[in-house]
């Protein structure tokens, strides 16, 4: 079995509980998350190849984080990961890329994600959960963080933060990739799936 096998299986298995713990039908997700039916099926049958939005969505409505939905039972107290050892959720046309590394345990979890944004290229995001926070940290480069149709240019060495139940977006901007880390406070809910 692949990677990418286990990863769709642990998925499928976390979705499907989580739905299950909510009381909610394949319908009822669908709907609340805009997610056809047909794809929520193959997804709780570990088919298919769901994008980074769906996936966001479907724990945005199920009060979960992103890994909560990918990540296996944990493995110990202390976890190390590697960049090149996980698969980004986003890639763009130009080359960038977004990696979710961990989210953290605990009542209010918190997802660290990194980034890497090539120049002009724009990841836009629809609006999360009432009481989720976003902090950007840029580590070189530039870019250009618009929040609720606002732009807000962050250099290296600079920090963001902002409520991101408003539509959002990340843009590389200058002449060279831009890096950054970022962090999603989620608000307190039901522990990540396990």
């Amino acid at each position: 079995m692949t990677e990418t096998d286990t990863a769709l299986r642990t998925l499928a298995q976390n979705v499907r509980a989580a739905r299950t713990r909510a009381g909610l039908s394949l319908d009822e997700l669908g709907r609340r998350a805009q997610v056809s039916k047909g794809a929520l099926v193959g997804l709780e049958r570990a088919q298919g190849n769901p994008n980074f939005a769906t996936l966001v969505r479907l724990a945005d409505t199920l009060g979960l984080s992103v890994s909560a939905l990918m990540e296996g039972a944990a493995e110990g107290r202390v976890r190390v990961v590697t960049a090149d050892a996980v698969t980004p959720l986003w890639t763009g046309a130009r080359g960038s890329e977004a990696r979710l590394m961990l989210t953290t345990s605990g009542a209010a979890p918190v997802e660290v994600w990194r980034w890497r944004l090539e120049p002009d290229e724009e990841y836009p995001s629809h609006p999360h959960q009432a009481g989720v926070v976003e902090t950007v940290s840029v580590t070189s480069g530039r870019m250009t963080l618009v929040v609720d149709g606002t732009e807000h240019p962050v250099e290296a060495g600079q920090t963001a933060t902002f409520d991101a139940d408003t539509p959002h977006a990340y843009r590389g901007a200058g002449h060279e990739a831009c890096d950054l880390i970022m962090t999603v406070h989620l608000p307190p809910g039901p522990g990540p799936a396990a």
